[in-house]
């Protein structure tokens, strides 16, 4: 068993208490810990935004002061507690290995989740007894759930868990600890402490159990004693119309309902009766418990309720969607328009908030990786090689290419700024096509280095040189600057129908060039022509590349060595699926799909976007073992000597 050096003991007799624990990452992954900390902050972010928009939007929306809403935001403020509670613990571990937490701080953080998650049941509890007064007792409902008393419930469930849980960390305090001071979680749990005792502990495990018992417990039993009388009130209503409107109004609260008793009780069931359990099924379960409800309950919330799902339309929008602001437009079709209208998607327009959100945190995913790749090869003289500077090249285009398209689909979601000017329309689409076109020209590059690499692997260092490699790069720009520059320019001289829409949230070519009312045969010939002497031609050389690798690697003698040699090269052909299988599919739905429906446009643009982008960091940081090496020298201060 693994021990942190600067733990040390206290003895008095018998007596021995650690001065701290140390916490637990994901076990078996622990050098993945830098990427696995990449979805836990989005998590968190996503927690965090959505949690502090419901209050936020229940503050200054006077229709939404009703007991339903306060209890709501009662919910919000404990979802809340409990990210903040774990966040700084679990990213420690993650980012630093800082897996030591002293013994009283882990006492408090133990204390402030147990309690929180009571008050949460508690909260679900009160928000089950509003659905029943609503329901089955409507006329009383406003008389029965004053304000005053909902005020009162909040705070007799704040009560009711501290007084419940108080005893517990006195109870821990007063054991004898053995040497074992490793916990299973990346935070303090009353089990897992407990576990770790010399003592008898059957007083905790006794209290413990009947806390659990006499609170979350009887929440439990009660909401669904709650939900049964809500049955029988709406099965006596007259038609399924009524019964159906009724039960909608509770969908929301049954989904919070189960996300989060579900982890609770299989987390509850793993620390009393799962010790045969693999510690990896103990760790998931309990980051499902602490950080999906924080995350979910909003985004349940806001989907399912109209009143929320308004107002978070009236707040942070400028107009409504359905009505966007009128621009000035000729009357006659031979000017170019001052404006396009971005597309929105179809259907789930309450809902771009969300999304938003979503595309957010993915855009800083894409940035973060992107940016981690260029700090590692540039500050590590080993990661000075030819292969190294094509994929910072890849990373700067990636970077390029989501900064030029995902803050401006971020201010349509949020601030519905549809409009996007002509002018700013034909640059946007200019950059979204050129540094495509860089992107497959790199990509050919580092097909033609691992080539050279496997091969002849004695002349690589000769043939890609520093010199060579720039001068490539250099090439690679002009290339893509002077096949794409005429495509804005073939536009400009156009006339546009009154049709401003387009059918993606970012300008593309095809789509720009489908508004016009003249003749775009010229416009169609030369961008169908550009994309097959850049891609089209890269993509045929990537793959003469690949067959020359093929052929030399059948002629190695051991399977072993083969599948060593062809190993160097799995990285860069998930970088090329990724790259041309949107490529190609969104050319052929521009080209031939015209009757399919406008949400497969839009994903198939965003996907050929943004999924290159977060995806080309991620492929390269797990399968090269000098960046993987280097990112964990940078991020764990200790990693050679991990609890000694």
């Amino acid at each position: 068993m693994e021990h942190d050096s600067h733990t040390t003991w206290e003895f008095n007799g018998s007596f021995h208490q650690p001065s701290a624990f140390l916490m637990m990452g994901i076990p078996g992954l622990e050098a993945l810990h830098p990427w696995i900390s990449i979805p836990f902050c989005a998590l968190y972010l996503i927690a965090l935004s959505g949690n502090c928009m419901i209050l936020f939007i229940i503050k200054k929306t006077q229709s939404l002061h009703e007991p339903m809403y306060y209890f709501l935001s009662m919910l919000a403020v404990t979802d809340l507690g409990l990210v903040l509670c774990t966040l700084p613990t679990t990213l420690g571990i993650f980012w630093f290995n800082m897996r030591r937490i002293g013994f009283d701080a882990c006492l408090t953080q133990m204390y402030f989740i147990h309690i929180l998650s009571f008050i949460e049941s508690s909260v679900l509890l009160a928000m089950a007894f509003d659905r029943f007064i609503a329901i089955s007792h409507p006329l009383r409902h406003s008389s029965i759930l004053t304000k005053t008393t909902v005020i009162k419930i909040g705070l007799a469930i704040i009560l009711r868990g501290m007084v419940s849980l108080l005893p517990i960390p006195f109870l821990l305090k007063r054991l004898t600890y053995c040497q074992k001071n490793e916990l299973s979680h990346s935070f303090c749990f009353h089990p897992d402490i407990m576990n770790l005792a010399c003592a008898d502990i059957k007083v905790n495990v006794f209290y413990g159990m009947i806390v659990l018992l006499s609170t979350v417990g009887m929440d439990f039993i009660f909401i669904v004693l709650s939900y049964i009388l809500i049955i029988k009130t709406v099965v006596g209503l007259a038609t399924k119309e009524e019964c159906l409107k009724a039960l909608n109004t509770c969908v929301s609260h049954i989904c919070a309902v189960l996300v989060f008793f579900i982890p609770m009780i299989g987390l509850s069931m793993i620390h009393r009766f799962g010790k045969d359990i693999p510690p990896l099924v103990n760790t998931l379960v309990a980051y499902t418990y602490l950080i999906i409800p924080p995350a979910l309950n909003p985004i349940i919330y806001s989907v399912k309720s109209s009143h929320i799902r308004e107002a978070l339309l009236r707040a942070l929008r400028r107009k409504n969607l359905s009505t966007p602001r009128a621009m000035p437009f000729p009357n006659s079709s031979d000017l170019s328009p001052s404006s396009f209208l971005l597309a929105s998607i179809p259907g789930l327009e309450p809902a771009h908030f969300w999304m938003a959100i979503l595309l957010c945190s993915v855009y800083i995913l894409a940035v973060t990786g992107n940016c981690v790749v260029l700090f590692i090869v540039r500050t590590e003289p080993s990661l000075h090689a030819p292969m190294y500077f094509f994929l910072c090249m890849l990373a700067l285009i990636d970077l390029a290419l989501s900064t030029s398209t995902v803050p401006r689909i971020l201010s349509f979601y949020w601030f519905n700024t549809r409009e996007i000017s002509f002018s700013a329309c034909l640059v946007q689409m200019f950059f979204i096509h050129t540094l495509s076109a860089i992107e497959s020209t790199v990509l050919l590059a580092m097909a033609v280095d691992r080539y050279v690499a496997i091969c002849h692997p004695l002349r690589h260092a000769t043939i890609l040189t520093n010199a060579v490699t720039v001068k490539i790069g250099l090439v690679a720009m002009a290339r893509g600057v002077t096949f794409f520059l005429p495509l804005p320019l073939l536009l400009l001289p156009l006339p546009f129908c009154h049709s401003r829409l387009l059918s993606h949230s970012f300008c593309l070519h095809q789509d720009v060039m489908n508004l016009a009312c003249a003749n775009t045969t010229p416009s169609v010939v030369y961008g169908l022509t550009a994309i097959l002497l850049v891609m089209g031609l890269d993509a045929l050389l990537i793959c003469l590349s690949y067959i020359l690798i093929l052929k030399a690697v059948l002629r190695l003698a051991a399977w072993k060595e083969r599948l060593k040699v062809f190993s160097t090269c799995i990285a860069h052909i998930c970088v090329v699926l990724a790259f041309y299988v949107p490529l190609i599919g969104l050319s052929v739905v521009h080209r031939f799909g015209k009757d399919l429906a406008p949400l497969v446009h839009i994903i198939m643009g965003n996907i050929y976007i943004l999924v290159p982008a977060v995806v080309n960091p991620i492929i390269y940081g797990v399968r090269t073992k000098e960046i993987q090496r280097r990112i964990l020298n940078l991020i764990h201060i200790n990693s050679s000597r991990t609890a000694q």
